[in-house]
């Protein structure tokens, strides 16, 4: 997620501002116009002159200079989705438990996200306590599952939260689905049964496949309680979803004190891999993805970061040599296409209603 588990790296969209699995989000009215005819971007419905810093890196033949920030947001979400897809991977690649690795990646993230993202700084009231509650279930949970079941299955069947979203908004958010988010709901359950249904025999890196698919799912819940409590966030300006992502992580490492070994009995190996997914697959990547959103429109970003679910099954085949099911990737192919096309149609449906 990402802070998560990125982990899933879905968009879900909600009264016009996306949400993302990071935590972060966007004004669709920010995002609804690119550079102008004059050459000049324009955010938030204002005209922003070239900045000094635009021009710092060099054109591309053909290029602009005007057109490098859009180029750089791209590589830096792109980049973002490339750190938080490697999550799976390594995870499996620890000697540790479930709860033991998301303890102690969440205690490193906290004090990463704190050194190296400003916006982790602030906004701390008791919506985001709340929603960090459901951010820190949704990150064991997903890291469990990863420890039982398939990198591939983990992140596919968390992926399954726009959902629930779907199920549970009506009666959470006062928001009534379209005829569009029911027709998403078909593909995402067949796809979910298909995950199940494509559910292996036990091996090496998945030792519990059933069992890590239900916590995979669970993950998929919580993380879709999460979704919409940044919604609910969004009502009260003080709040910051970045500090739910920071106290979210915060209180998985608390929940997971009690699990864990003594720290002088963690393997010098297991640190350098939970130092790597604390500080590069979780703050790293929350730096670069904060950086990148806010030069993109909303479903230009959400499409880049669904290069996380894609690739998360592909360096868990390389690390370990872990080979998913035909059906379970039949089934994450479902979740994600209809993911990727709703976003799609939301984007062009107000610009059809203009």
């Amino acid at each position: 997620m990402a802070v998560s588990a990125a982990r899933a790296a879905t968009a879900t969209q909600t009264r016009g501002e996306w949400l993302w699995a990071d935590g972060g989000g966007i004004d669709r009215q920010e995002h609804t116009s690119g550079p102008g005819e004059d050459g000049r971007d324009r955010l938030r419905g204002k005209v922003r002159a070239p900045k000094a810093g635009d021009v710092a890196d060099r054109a591309l033949p053909g290029d602009s200079p005007r057109v490098i920030p859009v180029r750089r947001a791209r590589l830096e979400i792109v980049v973002a989705a490339l750190l938080f897809s490697t999550g799976g991977a390594a995870i499996k690649a620890t000697t540790l438990s479930g709860f033991e690795v998301a303890g102690l990646r969440s205690a490193i993230a906290v004090l990463a996200l704190l050194a190296f993202v400003p916006a982790a700084r602030r906004g701390y009231t008791l919506r985001a306590a709340a929603v960090g509650l459901a951010f820190a279930g949704s990150l064991v949970l997903f890291v469990s599952a990863n420890k039982l079941t398939t990198s591939a299955a983990s992140i596919f069947l968390q992926s399954t939260a726009p959902l629930y979203v779907l199920v549970l908004g009506p009666w959470l958010l006062r928001e009534r689905a379209s005829r569009s988010d029911l027709v998403l709901m078909v593909p995402v359950a067949a796809g979910l049964l298909l995950v199940f249904a494509g559910t292996g025999a036990a091996v090496r890196t998945a030792p519990d496949p059933l069992r890590g698919n239900v916590l995979a799912l669970l993950s998929g819940v919580t993380w879709a309680f999460a979704i919409m409590g940044l919604r609910w966030m969004s009502d009260h300006p003080r709040s910051s979803p970045m500090a739910a992502a920071v106290l979210g992580n915060a209180f998985a490492a608390i929940l997971c004190l009690p699990f864990l070994r003594s720290l002088a009995l963690v393997p010098a190996g297991d640190w350098v891999v939970l130092s790597y997914l604390g500080v590069f697959q979780v703050a790293l990547a929350y730096f670069f993805l904060t950086g990148g959103v806010r030069s993109l429109p909303a479903l230009e970003a959400a499409l880049l970061l669904l290069v996380e679910p894609a690739l998360n099954p592909v360096w868990a085949w390389i690390a370990h040599g872990e080979r998913p099911s035909a059906l379970a990737l039949s089934g994450g192919a479902l979740i994600l296409g209809a993911t990727a096309v709703k976003a799609w149609v939301d984007a062009r449906v107000p610009r059809a209603a203009a």
